[in-house]
């Protein structure tokens, strides 16, 4: 890319720092200026949904057909939690079979996708809120892989993966994503896995294909809230009454979820897919943020 043409690009992104500069600079070696990349949360439930062909697996099929091709991906997988906040930055990073008690084929799963460690590197630099340690042995969890298996099914795009910091709360997680912004012109497809209703505990085997009357509610809520822009609702989703504490008794499935939402930016389309609770306190409804 010429000098000039790469000044050009700078000046339509938002106002960086001296550092986030240089780093995109250097990441303009590896990964060239495109317009602005969509953002997706994937609601991934099962790890069988990476063997299966369904309905979820279908949709995320024609989601991958339907986004522009990313240069590089930068997943936030509910299934990474860290003290502190680390990146994965090793060149070829191992599928993880993180779980227990699934059939066999299940562990022979491998989704072979390169890292990058130059995205990895680039990440470590604008993110100036906190200290984000490189990580050179986690790799790709079933967050990332069971979802990706389905969307790129080549496993030829490189893929990065951010851990969540289990000590930091839901406004900490949020205002980290925004530093990630400029990523998006720079052909960064951001991703969040996890799911908006997640609570194992109170799973009916019984009723595979609907949702509790609490669940429902919580994911119709949270959905309004989204369509709305209001993030504050949704940070704040521990004052919102029982449905919510009963959707979300623990954060990390919640969480990315707040990661697209901070990297939104206005007059956005949002949309909706995979829009089903299942198995009474499951929800897969995932969201596509992307320019109108």
């Amino acid at each position: 890319m010429k000098r000039g043409d790469f000044l050009k690009i700078l000046a339509t992104l938002p106002l960086l720092s001296h550092m986030e500069l240089q780093s995109l600079h250097k990441f303009a070696a590896t990964l060239s200026a495109t317009d602005t990349m969509p953002l997706v949360f994937f609601g991934h439930g099962s790890p069988m949904n990476a063997l299966e062909q369904n309905e979820f697996s279908s949709q995320w099929q024609q989601t991958g057909k339907s986004l522009p091709r990313p240069q590089a991906i930068l997943c936030i997988s509910a299934h990474w939690e860290t003290k502190g906040t680390f990146v994965t930055t090793m060149k070829n990073p191992p599928t993880i079979h993180d779980f227990g008690g699934f059939p066999d084929a299940l562990f022979q799963v491998q989704y072979p996708a390169p890292g990058s460690p130059e995205l990895a590197h680039t990440t470590q630099e604008i993110i100036t809120a906190t200290e984000v340690f490189a990580d050179e042995k986690w790799g790709l969890d079933h967050g990332t892989w069971s979802v990706l298996k389905h969307v790129y099914p080549n496993a030829d795009i490189p893929v990065v993966q951010l851990s969540l910091d289990y000590t930091k709360g839901p406004e900490y997680h949020y205002a980290l994503a925004k530093e990630l912004s400029a990523l998006r012109n720079k052909g960064v497809l951001i991703i969040g896995s996890g799911n908006m209703v997640h609570n194992l505990g109170r799973i009916d085997w019984q009723h595979p294909d609907t949702g509790y009357e609490w669940a429902n509610e919580a994911n119709e809520t949270f959905k309004k809230w989204i369509l709305d822009d209001n993030h504050q609702a949704l940070i704040d989703y521990k004052k919102q009454g029982t449905p919510f504490l009963l959707s979300v008794p623990t954060p990390e499935h919640y969480l990315p979820l707040l990661y697209i939402l901070g990297l939104k930016q206005k007059n956005e389309r949002i949309s909706f897919f995979n829009d089903k609770t299942v198995m009474g306190s499951l929800s897969m409804t995932s969201v596509k943020i992307e320019k109108i």
